[in-house]
């Protein structure tokens, strides 16, 4: 009853929890961005931000800031206001571009006609980060096939290793330090097949109170960010987690602004809503822990999607696991990081860090299979998008086009001159 207006797909889960983002009752504008940059400061410093807060501070250029003042993510970004909440909860007004480029189409022939609203399209410009998307990008990826052949995604480097080079059960059997009672449980076996003993992790290692000494059936499921601290934290920066990052009870589907199953609705999402702690399963935790909360026409059409082939094919062993492509395949990718000098294979628990597709998605995501201009014009289908890919697109995004266009004259003109 409090809130001065409806919360963000992206902030309503921790709605209750004010002082995350309001650090303090007489704070301004600079304790709002020290909120945002809290939470959105990682993704920015890995952002090739084309507007980054220096241009705006640089005394040559103070009179941008009278047109639109970017030294603040509230400038744009303004929480409880519904009338620039766009799709996924993206706060932004439509015409923010149109402020400093109002003159774009005297500059730039391809832009004559387009809508002042329309700079953000898929395939056109990104305000942050425009990577997949500058000329000589588009230039670049201007002529490729569709579908390439064989793409396949990056391999977990840990966990491949240690599927291949695992201990016999029996060698791992004296960290098996349960209650009797648990001896002929199945979980032990899935335990002993599992990387935690060959890492050391005995079953009270999770399941001892560590005070007490008691044991727990049901550990607290925050205790696999003792040894899982990247995932934990990717976990918890996203929609999964955060209300646990903010010190509130655990996210439910029930309490979700999109389609879920209501049979899932009072789950307590945490690490073992999509993970066993005892085995290592990640088609299951790719695929199964996905469709059980949620229902939207996205999710339900995957079944009938060529991606959805893939993955069966590969289940059925006819390619290989890394050619297989399932909800995580996408929306939690697989990235490379260095750790202690050392490049490794993570998965980014984080699923929001590319939720907005047509910014984020492209290049980290669906080049690894696809064409740039597939891509971009799949992307801005959104009947294609329901339907889970089944089909080719039927729109057309120009972009690639203008910069060949822009491209072609600039070669003509150099060769007259």
């Amino acid at each position: 009853m409090y809130l001065i207006g409806g919360t963000t797909h992206g902030h309503h889960q921790i709605e209750m929890q004010c002082a995350a983002c309001h650090t303090s009752p007489f704070g301004g504008g600079e304790v709002l961005q020290e909120a945002c940059v809290d939470c959105h400061g990682d993704e920015l410093k890995v952002a090739n931000d084309s507007h980054p807060k220096s241009k705006f501070t640089d005394p040559r250029n103070a009179d941008r800031i009278d047109i639109l003042d970017a030294r603040y993510c509230v400038t744009c970004h303004r929480e409880h206001k519904k009338e620039i909440t766009g799709e996924m909860g993206l706060t932004l007004p439509k015409d923010y571009c149109f402020g400093c480029h109002e003159n774009v189409a005297e500059k730039r022939e391809t832009h004559k006609g387009l809508a002042f609203d329309s700079c953000a399209s898929s395939g056109c410009h990104n305000y942050h980060d425009n990577r997949a998307l500058y000329e000589d990008f588009l230039l670049k990826h201007a002529v490729g096939d569709v579908l390439k052949d064989k793409a396949e995604r990056l391999r977990l480097n840990g966990l491949e290793n240690f599927l291949a080079n695992r201990d016999a059960p029996q060698q791992v059997s004296a960290l098996m330090d349960a209650p009797e009672e648990y001896n002929n449980d199945p979980a032990v076996e899935e335990w002993q097949l599992s990387s935690h003993p060959s890492a050391g992790v005995a079953c009270r290692s999770c399941h001892q109170d560590g005070s007490t000494g008691d044991w727990h059936e049901k550990p607290n499921a925050m205790i696999c960010g003792t040894c899982h601290q990247s995932q934990m934290s990717g976990f918890l920066a996203g929609k999964h987690g955060m209300r646990l990052k903010a010190g509130l009870s655990a996210m439910t589907p029930a309490m979700a602004r999109i389609a879920m199953k209501d049979s899932a609705s009072h789950l307590a999402l945490s690490c073992t809503s999509c993970h066993s702690p005892h085995d290592v399963n990640q088609q299951s935790a790719g695929f199964e822990a996905c469709v059980g909360c949620h229902d939207s026409s996205h999710v339900n059409n995957f079944a009938n999607s060529p991606h959805a082939g893939l993955m069966e094919q590969a289940r059925r062993g006819e390619i290989p696991d890394t050619q297989s492509v399932d909800c995580a395949t996408c929306h939690l990718p697989r990235e490379i990081i260095e750790e202690a000098g050392e490049k490794i294979v993570r998965v980014n628990h984080n699923q929001n860090d590319n939720l907005r597709p047509n910014q984020k998605m492209i290049r980290t995501v669906c080049l690894d299979c696809h064409s740039l201009a597939f891509a971009i014009d799949s992307l801005a289908d959104p009947a294609l998008i329901q339907s889970n890919f089944s089909g080719l697109p039927t729109s057309h995004v120009r972009s690639i086009d203008m910069a060949v266009e822009r491209d072609e004259k600039a070669n003509q003109r150099e060769k007259v001159f």
